[in-house]
C-alpha cells in the first residue's frame, strides 16, 4: 500500500507556488561517480536553481550508512536501495520511497570460470563476496530462495564481507564477487581480466532483481505542504538532469569530475559508467513502477526462514510527487 497524504495537505501542494532559495539536502549512497549523475547535472546545469531550490549533495562512502543520516535530520531526503530502505522500515524508521529514477538492476556476480562455476547450483562450496550495509538483502534473499545456505560449508556458499573494490577476485580471495554493470565490472577487465575467463550471473536474469537507487523521505515530513512542493520541484529537477546526462555522456563525466574531490577514478572511467548508467535509467520518469515494487517486496519476502522482511509493508511509497512533478 502506498502512503497517502492529507486532504489539507494536497490541497495546499495545489496552492503553493515555488518560492526561491528552498534549501535541500540529500545524501547519496556512495561517492561521488556518474550512479549518480543526474543530480550533479541538474546542479551544474541550473535546473535546481530554476525551481526555486538550492541543493546541496552529501557523498557517501563505505562508513557512512543513508537510513542513519536520514534518521539523524542530517539531510532531507536519501538515495538507496530498495531492500535497504524496506529492511530499514521494517526496524521502525518510517521511509517513503517519493521517486524511482532507475527502472532496472546493475546488480550482478562476478565469478572465475576455472573455478568450475556454470550455474547457481555450483555456488555450493564456493567463497562470494557480497557487499554488506543494506548492499546484502538482495544476494540473501537470492540464497535462500534456491536453497543454498550462508553458513559454509560444502553445500553451503561462504560468504565473505566485501569491501567496495574487486580485490577479493583478482587475489583468488573469492570465487565470485558482488560487481554492478556500470562499476566494478570495467574495474575487474581494466585490471587485464579478459571477458572469456569470467562468467557473470546477473540479478535480473536470475529474476531476483531488487529496486536500486531510489529517492526516500521521512513519512512525518510528507505531511508538511511546504516539504512536498520542495520534493515536487527536486523531482522534476533531478529527472531534467538525467534525461541531460543520458544524452550528453561525456559532459555528464565531465560534471561528475569537477565534483569528485577524490581523484578515485579517470574521466574515461566515468564516462564508461554513465553509458551503462544510461541503461538503467533508460525511459523512466522517476514514478515508481509498481509491479517492480511488488516484485521486490516479493523477493524480500521469498526468504524462508530468515527474509529480508517479515510482512508486506504498509506506506512504504507514494505516488503523489511524481504525479504533482509530471501532471
Amino acid at each position: 500500500m502506498k502512503t497517502t497524504f492529507t486532504t489539507a495537505a494536497l490541497a495546499a501542494l495545489i496552492g503553493t507556488s515555488a518560492m526561491a532559495d528552498d534549501d535541500v539536502t540529500l545524501q547519496l549512497q556512495w561517492v561521488t561517480q556518474a550512479q549518480f549523475a543526474g543530480y550533479y547535472v541538474a546542479l551544474d546545469k541550473g535546473f535546481y536553481e530554476e525551481e526555486g531550490l538550492n541543493v546541496t549533495i552529501l557523498p557517501g562512502g563505505p562508513d557512512i550508512a543513508p537510513p542513519q543520516v536520514l534518521a539523524g535530520g542530517g539531510a532531507d531526503i536519501m538515495l538507496n536501495w530498495m531492500p535497504s530502505a524496506l529492511a530499514a522500515r521494517e526496524r521502525g524508521l518510517p521511509v517513503v520511497n517519493i521517486a524511482q529514477p532507475f527502472t532496472s538492476s546493475g546488480l550482478m556476480l562476478t565469478c572465475w570460470k576455472d573455478t568450475g562455476i556454470e550455474s547457481v547450483e555450483d555456488f555450493r562450496g564456493k567463497t562470494i563476496g557480497v557487499w554488506f550495509f543494506g548492499n546484502e538483502y538482495p544476494f540473501l534473499s537470492w540464497m535462500s530462495q534456491v536453497g543454498i545456505p550462508t553458513e559454509g560449508g560444502e553445500d553451503g556458499v561462504t560468504v565473505l564481507k566485501q569491501g567496495f573494490n574487486v580485490d577479493p577476485l583478482l587475489q583468488r580471495q573469492a570465487d565470485c564477487i558482488s560487481t554492478m554493470t556500470y562499476n566494478e565490472y570495467g574495474q575487474v577487465l581494466d585490471a587485464g581480466v579478459d571477458p572469456d575467463e569470467l562468467i557473470t550471473f546477473k540479478y535480473e536474469d536470475q529474476g531476483v532483481a531488487t529496486l536500486e537507487d531510489g529517492i526516500y523521505a521521512l513519512e512525518d515530513n510528507l505531511e508538511d505542504p511546504e516539504f512536498v512542493d520542495k520534493m515536487v520541484r527536486f523531482v522534476r529537477a533531478s529527472m531534467a538532469g538525467w534525461r541531460y546526462a543520458e544524452e550528453n555522456v561525456d559532459e555528464a563525466a565531465a560534471i561528475i569530475m569537477e565534483n569528485d574531490e577524490t581523484g578515485a577514478q579517470s574521466e574515461e572511467a566515468q564516462a564508461r559508467m554513465m553509458g551503462e548508467i544510461a541503461k538503467l535509467t533508460a525511459g523512466g520518469t522517476g514514478a515508481l513502477d509498481i509491479e517492480a515494487y511488488e516484485r521486490t517486496v516479493a523477493t524480500l519476502l521469498a526468504g524462508g526462514s530468515d527474509p529480508v522482511i517479515s510482512a508486506e509493508p504498509e506506506g512504504a511509497y507514494t505516488t503523489a510527487i511524481t504525479d504533482a512533478a509530471f501532471e
